[in-house]
């Protein structure tokens, strides 16, 4: 099994790392003249975000182009799963940013870091 966002294998697992943040909750926190303490709303939970890393390999700098395009694709304000090697399944993930190096030249193809930024918009 590879990872996978919305069903398309676009990453490679060497390297791969996921990141994923802790859950919030917010709060409103209010005093009340003639209480003693303080009274505490409860929000509800927040998003929260995770970060993936890895290298991405191509045969070549075009298909390297292609590559980030395909991935790049995803930042469209819609919500996208992301499934780990492990069965682990994240949904409503919105990919805020796709950041990657320069890609440099590798044997005979092409290599690149990458680090992209998910908001989870509810679990």
């Amino acid at each position: 099994m590879s990872v996978t966002l919305d069903g398309q294998a676009l990453f490679d697992e060497l390297d791969l790392k996921i990141e994923v943040g802790s859950p919030t909750r917010a709060t409103i926190e209010r005093t009340a003249f003639g209480l003693d303490g303080m009274l505490s709303i409860d929000l509800g939970e927040r998003p929260r975000k995770i970060r993936q890393t890895g290298v991405l390999r191509a045969a070549s700098q075009s298909a390297m182009c292609s590559r980030i395009n395909s991935i790049a694709d995803f930042i469209d304000a819609q919500t996208h799963t992301l499934v780990t090697t492990d069965g682990q399944e994240y949904g409503n993930l919105r990919m805020d940013t796709f950041k990657q190096s320069v890609p440099r030249a590798s044997g005979p193809g092409a290599v690149l870091e990458y680090e992209i930024v998910y908001t989870q918009l509810g679990s």
